[in-house]
């Protein structure tokens, strides 16, 4: 087992208004995002790496663009994104700090999600 203290990630203060530490593997990332009250992120988009988006505290207006169309839902506490390669952003239009994870990865065209489902031995 390897265990990761928060001290031990990478931790920068987007000028944008996300704080975020930065968890760093070989395979994947993970990220966690403390968003300040009414900050919106950069557009952005990722040719090759996906990122999943699970919403801890708060809510955020997700923004994206699909067809040459400007999108926009609100997401909250308990819901999860998948920005896929699509230009996005989000937006704090609250008082509050939102709190949210970033899992980013490497998708594969193979399909997993049994041995994700099974892969459990009981000790």
């Amino acid at each position: 087992m390897k265990i990761t203290k928060a001290d031990d990630a990478l931790h920068i203060k987007k000028p944008e208004g996300t704080d975020v530490r930065y968890y760093l593997f070989k395979d994947y990332e993970v990220h966690y995002n403390d968003q300040a009250p009414h900050t919106t992120q950069t557009w952005h988009h990722h040719e090759k790496v996906w990122e999943t988006l699970y919403i801890i505290e708060g809510e955020l207006s997700a923004q994206w663009r699909e067809n040459g169309n400007e999108k926009s839902q609100v997401v909250k506490a308990g819901d999860l994104i998948e920005t896929e390669r699509t230009p996005h952003t989000f937006s704090n239009d609250s008082d509050k700090v939102v709190r949210f994870l970033v899992i980013k990865h490497m998708p594969s065209a193979d399909d997993h999600s049994q041995m994700l489902k099974i892969d459990k031995v009981l000790d």
